[in-house]
């Protein structure tokens, strides 16, 4: 699913970290998500009277020969807006109900799309039809016989979010969640076809079939929402991977050019095979990375589909090491969610939430499969992947113990005690650690690749979602039989610590653990174009009892420029690091330079860190060595 990032550092750091893993189409405006107060009145009235009555499904007349056409021009641009018309027969005399969805898959959210809308309008034969809201995202259009209707109307474009809309002077991202109706109560196994109107010149980007690059064929709705569009003006070339065409989509023109954009190929050229052969096969013949690169965004986040990703990240962010790493992951649920999947989400419905107990595999193990797919194809060292694991455990070690199960479950209501999105870190963990015992239980020979493949043919090739009794089943299967209801019952279900010590050890690792006393200043940094600004001061810390504010532009500590690359070394060098110490603390404040004077104050510090057991017998190293490289052998 989507995957933010938010980059925080703190100054104690010898280099700023990237902390905190925020994942899921988040829109930054808390005035974008609506709260809908229902109040009920209870009456005196008989018992009888009193009994609830089931409200009839609403169902629209039936619907043929969909057709779709999308406009984005120069006046579509500046208005930020995207122009669309849905054309197609109706059959009987009954109102044709159309809804819009109210979610995007991927994003657990309810976006209610239908608020971007206006200007509607039906008609047939240039006649207007009567139409009213049958509720808030459905028009009711009274067709009054006729044969053919048409629809038209205007869709809002000015939300950079992967799940949403957003259209500048000369580009759009279109999501059809956000533009494509659909008849309320009839089948979504209907074709349509979807015409794009442009400037000349411009280019046309989505992951459905098309002759011409500007018409294009969806086999069912499901699938045409699932293939967002790129309109506009921006770079595309492709090359094949996996016996497959890959495209890479992006905007504006320029920002991943050159070595930048042989880099991000290169990364994409190794990651992807491995996928590949957890599942045996490539279930796309065209694959479209599609990226926005934008000044205004901090970190990055991307929205999975079935043979396409979006991905926003800040333009500053361009070469960090995670966007591959982002990529890796969308690419990886174009197997596991979009089409292995939970039955709770088999299929999508649009009206309406699917909360599951499952995103910890859609999402968490989705997420260790990205890890391992860079280090199976040599993106990352073995090395790289251990400090990307521990940095799990931190994460998973700082929050308040939750159940993987409820954390999934809590997915839609965004939480607020910092647990909502661990269901990605915690079932990343749990998957390394269900790999683990797989290969420990069968003596290498089964792993939880098995598990995944098993399944996919299993329940997705079959037409379903996979069931509490699929998964365990599977997962027992590829262990030789061992039971897993404790590991359910304590890990998945339960809030038992996960015991670390016990399971590394089968899979050739250990954690160690560091005691240090040193300096600490006690601020988090955010950069930007000021410098590094103060993001977060700690209660009772050095720089909280020399005065400083969050949102002041640290200078310098102790005469040493914080822009020094071995900054945290050399203030502390310089400031003696006993407690109590004086220090001077350089910032800027309101543009204005400041002095503040300080003392030392010394932490102790207790970390952990991954790494190969020396110690390690034969079969766990040949566990180590299979989890990295993909392999099961049992010599």
């Amino acid at each position: 699913m989507g995957w933010q990032e938010k980059y925080t550092a703190d100054v104690d750091d010898a280099k700023p970290a990237w902390r905190g893993y925020y994942f899921g189409s988040h829109h930054p405006d808390p005035l974008m998500r609506r709260i809908a107060l229902v109040g009920s009145l209870v009456l005196a009235l008989p018992a009888a009277a009193q009994a609830p009555r089931e409200r009839a499904t609403p169902r629209s007349a039936p619907i043929s020969d969909v057709r779709y056409r999308l406009q984005f021009d120069a006046v579509h641009g500046l208005q930020r807006s995207v122009g669309v018309q849905m054309v197609f027969l109706v059959s009987g005399r009954d109102p044709v109900l159309l809804s819009l969805p109210a979610w995007t898959p991927g994003a657990y959210e309810i976006s209610n799309y239908a608020r971007f809308v206006s200007g509607f309008s039906a008609t047939s034969q240039d006649k207007p039809l009567r139409w009213d809201k049958l509720d808030p995202d459905t028009w009711r259009i009274q067709a009054d016989g006729a044969r053919e209707v048409t629809v038209t109307f205007e869709a809002r474009a000015d939300s950079l979010d992967n799940a949403f809309n957003w259209a500048r002077d000369q580009f759009a991202l279109v999501n059809g969640t956000n533009v494509f109706p659909y008849a309320e109560g009839r089948p979504l196994e209907f074709a349509s076809t979807v015409t794009v109107q442009a400037e000349q010149g411009w280019q046309v980007a989505s992951g459905l079939a098309s002759g011409d690059g500007r018409t294009f064929a969806a086999p069912d709705y499901h699938d045409l929402v699932d293939s967002p569009f790129f309109v506009g003006s921006f770079d595309l070339d492709s090359m094949r991977i996996a016996d497959r065409w890959m495209r890479l989509a992006t905007y504006p023109r320029g920002s991943v050019a050159g070595a930048r954009r042989a880099t991000l190929w290169e990364a994409l050229r190794r990651a992807v095979p491995p996928q590949v052969a957890v599942f045996h096969e490539t279930p796309w013949s065209t694959y479209t990375v599609m990226q926005i690169a934008d000044s205004t965004f901090g970190g990055m986040s991307a929205l999975e589909h079935h043979n396409s990703n979006v991905g926003v990240v800040g333009s500053e962010f361009l070469d960090e090491s995670f966007v591959p790493s982002v990529y890796a992951h969308e690419i990886f649920h174009a197997f596991n969610v979009k089409r292995l999947r939970p039955v709770d989400m088999f299929p999508y419905r649009y009206d309406q939430t699917q909360p599951t107990p499952w995103l910890w595999v859609s999402e968490g193990i989705t997420d260790y499969y990205a890890d391992l797919s860079l280090v199976r194809g040599g993106v990352i060292t073995a090395g790289e992947f251990l400090r990307t694991t521990q940095g799990k455990m931190d994460h998973v070690a700082q929050l308040p113990p939750v159940a993987l199960e409820d954390a999934s479950l809590q997915a839609w209501i965004h939480t607020t005690d910092g647990t909502s999105d661990i269901y990605y870190d915690k079932g990343s963990l749990a998957g390394l650690a269900l790999d683990i015992l797989i290969r420990d239980a069968s003596d290498n020979q089964q792993s939880l690749d098995d598990v995944l493949r098993e399944l996919y043919v299993a329940t997705f090739k079959a037409g379903r979602g996979f069931t509490p009794d699929d998964w365990w089943g599977a997962v027992s299967r590829a262990a030789r039989g061992a039971p897993f209801r404790d590991f359910n019952d304590q890990y998945v279900d339960g809030r038992e610590p996960y015991p670390w010590k016990q399971w590394l050890a089968k899979g050739g690792w250990r954690l160690v653990t560091d005691t240090l006393r040193e300096a600490r200043l006690g601020v988090s940094l955010a950069p930007d174009s000021a410098g590094l600004r103060i993001a977060e001061v700690g209660a009772f810390s050095t720089a909280q009892q020399a005065g400083v504010r969050v949102g002041d532009v640290l200078v310098r500590v102790a005469g040493v420029s914080a822009a020094d690359p071995d900054f945290n070394r050399k203030w502390r060098d310089h400031a003696g690091a006993r407690e109590g110490a004086p220090l001077v603390i350089e910032i800027r404040r309101d543009d204005a330079p400041l002095t503040l004077s300080g003392t030392v104050r010394v932490a102790t510090l207790i970390s952990a860190r991954l790494e190969d057991d020396p110690a390690a017998n034969a079969k766990a190293v040949r566990v180590r060595r299979g989890i990295l490289s993909g392999t099961t052998t049992a010599r």
